[in-house]
């Protein structure tokens, strides 16, 4: 390894600058205090500090100066004091412990090394080698449709979703590239009116750093591409070109406010070998980037391109460890040497998906993303400052830590339109490394590279951005997940003439937003009118909403293949803040209606932001059972209303009992076990009987779950008594797929009871799991009105939601 020191060559040239060669960092322990204006190596020797003159002796010519000069010692004590009072975790240090060590170019900087580690007043000591910048492969804007990774997710960050909303593009935010190099006049970024505030530009690097800047916020105009960001607010830069990285964090740090963005575009050498890390790997730089975080700035680094090549092993992150020995990249609860700057650090992967790191990138626990590091298509330069040339090759954790860099400018500036704040540099750290709303790389990938951020899904998770459009199971619901009524919707209302204002008459403000009882029975010989009212619980309106509607005959299980198309109505909007509101009418049409009386009604609803399952996602029953109480686009009505009175004249209706009928289907799949659960609400002297075919009885009586009975040989049905005041079950039956079982219910309630209203309900149960249900209330018996205009008859709708 001692032979290994590489001499920071780049560009094919000699690197003898001051700046850019190797050299050794020491850092003294807490407590030893040097000043760094006089004399540091007589000091070092008079105060006890070391055996200076005894390393002189090894290593001829060894000169001392402060790491950090940027900044005067009272400056960097405020920016500390403030750090501390915004970042309780933040643990300050001495900036003033930080030398180089500069020596001769024949200097054996690992020996050096290796003996200032063996005294006791240095805390560590490494060799600073800079790498090369880190790249490996060279609407109206004519190359956006090129661009990939702008595309939704898996292919990209789907940066063209977040533009639809206030703050998505960048507005307002600001953030400043460290590197060496740019061309800040390019044509496609000259707009912003970058500044150079630090450090001088290295011609042979404007080609990377022009690149980097047209990733994240080429102007959205007529030529080349567009940005991720492209109306950000704010865009400088800081070179480490005759200066130092640890002097070019700090000017970015007070030129950025909390919340923007440093992008750290470098890598280095680790450990005196060819492989090529992240900065913070070095003590100096890790100090200036923690500070950075602590003062609420969001760190983007590139996590370095191992050894540029491939051809030997990248940088594990979790098996590194310095020359002292520790293990500080490896982000494990139980490693004491882990130190988390609060960077986000980015690793490359491939540009097609499902997505594969790169041979040469680095990986583990500490990795926070991963994007595209080949085929990006960006802006481009040359050493003389082109301003009007482009590239469809730039790569590397160079091109995959723009992405993310825009992916952060993004979320910020949609964090600030809504909220008015921006967020943490850990808030932003933790949402677009988040699992659930980022896109995995592929399954064959074992090493750790974490996520590509997917912005659509961090907008519509972390800001509910989206429309999220609902339609109730029951008065109550609020369009989450629940284990209440899933067939009693009051949002599908049927009516036999046409209403002249259905908002007015139905939706917010109607006084009617919360009943269940405004429909009536199907009125046959006759066109019908079924409304159907929405809410929007998301963060934007919802254009073009379709309600679609089917009818079914009335079941406690209603599956697809019962389900009849009756016909789809378009809201032209849906306003957020669940305003109730209302679809014109669907014209149920004369010839398609089966007959008079009640039927079950299914309603999809949604818009392309916020779509409706497809009637043939049920045709799965996994999908069925999950989509009944947690697909709130999706409801169903079996909800019916019913004359409190006796079926007189029926004789199959046992005198002074009114009959409820329903069917109990089989699944549509296959044979599956299902129960039956009856609940009666009916006054003292009711009675109930439930109606069953004998061969359905004969599987009860198999189970042993009925007794006594009343067997009607002649109609090949048996009447089992059920409890008329509470809860009666029978199951678990095995129901053949299809199956269509005729059950009635029936209901008798003492003639002094017939003026108060009663519910009863019959529930389909899967293991344990609401599939279906049938309510019906009974109301008390009014005079009759030739306008319908009263207390209405509903139909009702069961199905999945």
């Amino acid at each position: 390894m001692e032979n290994q020191v590489h001499t920071g060559a780049r560009d094919n040239q000699p690197n003898h600058a001051r700046f850019d060669r190797p050299r050794v960092v020491i850092r003294f322990r807490e407590g030893v205090a040097l000043d760094g204006q006089a004399n540091i190596e007589d000091q070092i020797e008079r105060s006890g500090i070391g055996p200076w003159k005894k390393l002189n002796g090894a290593f001829p010519g060894i000169k001392l100066s402060p790491v950090f000069t940027h900044l005067g010692a009272g400056e960097l004590q405020e920016l500390t004091r403030r750090a501390m009072r915004m970042d309780p975790g933040y643990r300050a240090t001495d900036f003033g412990a930080f030398y180089y060590a500069d020596t001769p170019p024949e200097t054996d900087l690992m020996a050096l090394v290796k003996t200032l580690l063996n005294w006791n007043s240095v805390e560590t000591a490494y060799i600073d080698q800079a790498g090369p910048d880190p790249l490996v492969n060279g609407s109206d804007d004519p190359r956006f449709v090129n661009q990939g990774y702008l595309d939704p997710a898996p292919d990209g960050i789907d940066a063209e979703y977040a533009w639809g909303f206030a703050g998505g593009d960048g507005a307002l935010q600001g953030f400043i590239d460290m590197e060496r190099g740019w061309t800040l006049n390019h044509e496609d970024i000259a707009a912003h009116g970058a500044t150079l505030l630090h450090g001088t530009i290295l011609n042979s690097s404007r080609a990377h750093g022009t690149s980097v800047l047209g990733e994240i916020c080429a102007v959205d105009n007529t030529v080349g591409c567009v940005g991720i960001v492209p109306n950000i607010a704010s865009v400088n830069v800081v070179s480490f070109n005759g200066s130092t990285r640890p002097d070019a964090i700090l000017a970015a740090i007070t030129s950025l406010g909390f919340g923007e963005v440093l992008l750290l575009e470098a890598q280095v050498y680790l450990n005196g070998t060819s492989l090529l890390g992240p900065i913070e790997a070095y003590d100096a730089e890790y100090e200036a980037i923690r500070l950075a975080t602590a003062l609420g700035i969001v760190v983007v680094e590139a996590g370095g391109n191992g050894t540029n090549n491939g051809s030997t092993p990248p940088l594990n992150m979790d098996t590194y460890t310095t020359l002292a020995g520790r293990a500080i990249l490896n982000r494990d609860a139980a490693n004491p040497d882990f130190r988390d700057s609060g960077a986000i650090i980015v690793t490359a992967a491939s540009s097609t998906a499902p997505h594969t790191r790169l041979p040469y990138a680095p990986h583990g626990k500490r990795i926070d993303c991963y994007a595209w590091g080949q085929d990006i298509n960006t802006l481009n330069s040359d050493s003389a400052g082109a301003t009007n040339i482009y590239t469809t090759g730039f790569g590397g954790t160079s091109g995959a830590s723009p992405i993310i860099t825009g992916a952060a400018l993004a979320v910020q500036g949609r964090a600030e339109a809504l909220l008015g704040t921006r967020f943490s540099p850990r808030q932003v750290r933790v949402v677009l490394s988040d699992p659930a709303t980022g896109t995995p790389p592929a399954a064959t990938e074992t090493t750790q590279i974490r996520v590509m951020p997917n912005l659509r899904n961090i907008f519509d998770a972390v800001f509910n951005s989206a429309p999220d459009l609902y339609i109730r199971d029951f008065v109550g619901d609020t369009g989450e997940p629940h284990t209440g009524a899933v067939s009693a919707s009051p949002d599908i209302i049927l009516r036999p003439t046409p209403v002249a204002d259905p908002q007015l008459a139905f939706g917010a403000g109607s006084g009617t937003e919360n009943s269940a009882m405004l429909g009536y029975e199907a009125e046959a010989g006759q066109d019908n009118f079924i409304y159907v009212r929405v809410l929007n619980q998301g963060g934007s309106s919802a254009a073009n909403v379709e309600a679609t509607v089917y009818w079914s005959p009335v079941a406690t299980l209603v599956t697809p293949d019962m389900w009849t198309l009756v016909g789809t109505a378009t809201l032209p909007s849906v306003p957020i803040g669940e305003q109730l509101t209302v679809a014109p009418a669907i014209v149920w049409n004369q010839a398609d209606i089966p007959g008079p009386g009640h039927y079950c009604f299914v309603g999809l609803i949604g818009n392309s932001a916020d779509p409706p399952p497809a009637p043939a996602d049920f045709l799965n029953w996994d999908n069925f059972v999950r989509f009944i109480q947690e697909n709130n686009n999706v409801t169903s009505r079996n909800f019916n209303v019913e004359d409190n009175n006796p079926d007189i004249g029926d004789p199959t209706v046992p005198r002074g009992f009114q009959a409820l009928k329903f069917l109990m289907p089989g699944a549509p799949d296959k044979a599956r076990d299902m129960a039956l659960e009856l609940l009666l609400k009916l006054p003292e002297g009711a009675r109930g009987l439930l109606e069953v075919p004998l061969v359905f009885y004969e599987l009860l009586k198999q189970s042993h779950q009925v007794g006594r009975v009343d067997i009607d040989g002649e109609r090949q049905v048996a009447l089992i008594p059920v409890n008329p005041h509470g809860r009666s079950r029978f199951g678990d039956i095995l129901l053949p797929a299809r199956s269509r079982t005729s059950l009635r219910l029936l209901v008798q309630i003492p003639d002094e009871a017939r003026d108060n209203s009663h519910q009863v309900t019959a529930r389909q149960i899967w293991r344990e799991r609401e599939v279906g249900r049938v309510t019906w209330q009974l109301r008390p018996v009014e005079p009759p009105d030739p306008g319908r205009t009263a207390a209405p008859a509903t139909p009702g709708s069961p199905a999945p939601t």
